[in-house]
């Protein structure tokens, strides 16, 4: 079976990209294990509707020299590269054309562990930011929700050792999010890399 690949557009002027074998299962299954067991993984508290709370997941936020990256009140201090993140880094690099000075890691630990409804359009991420998500573990759903009609719902189920790429002006006309399941799942892994403007050249 060939491995799922495609581009859809999102109106008015977002792109989605879904490679689902973008890594092969050895080099996904490596990768997993090594940032489950090497990665200093952080819970933090963020502000939402005025109340601060804890992340239900773990992040963890690496990249080069002076990287500083702000969402909901929290402001992450890029950690230096762990190796297996800069392999990935560097192939993303070279498929997609563009440079990434940062990525924030996400560890699902279940299916209680979450990621509200947002967009990617912090000030610093730029207009039209280039967001490459490398997925690695167990499948969670992905969903996509235009932000004029709500309604308007876009899904995917990102593989073990899948890319997803957004670009264009999507981060300004939808948000994503990867909501809780009472499915069992295992650990699921997702590595966000983005280009943070203004800390790093």
């Amino acid at each position: 079976m060939e491995s799922e690949v495609y581009v859809k557009s999102l109106e008015p002027d977002g792109v989605v990209e879904y490679h689902e074998s973008w890594l092969d299962s050895s080099q996904a299954d490596a990768r997993m294990n090594e940032l489950t067991e090497e990665i200093n993984w952080e819970r933090r508290w963020v502000r939402l509707f005025g109340k601060r709370i804890v992340q239900p997941r773990l992040v963890c936020f690496q990249g080069d020299p002076g990287v500083k990256y702000t969402y909901s009140g929290d402001m992450h201090a890029a950690k230096g590269w762990h190796r297996a993140v800069s392999s990935i880094r560097d192939r993303l690099e070279h498929h997609c054309g563009v440079r990434f000075n940062s990525v924030l890691m996400n560890l699902y630990r279940d299916g209680n562990d979450s990621m509200g409804w947002h967009a990617d359009d912090e000030r610093e991420l730029g207009d039209n930011p280039f967001i490459a998500s490398v997925s690695l573990g167990g499948i969670r759903r992905f969903v996509l929700r235009s932000v004029v009609d709500r309604g308007n719902k876009f899904e995917i189920k990102p593989a073990h050792g899948s890319l997803i790429v957004m670009r264009g002006a999507l981060q300004h006309h939808w948000q994503h999010q990867v909501p809780r399941t009472r499915r069992p799942v295992g650990p699921r892994i997702n590595l966000t890399f983005r280009r943070v403007l203004g800390t790093s050249e």
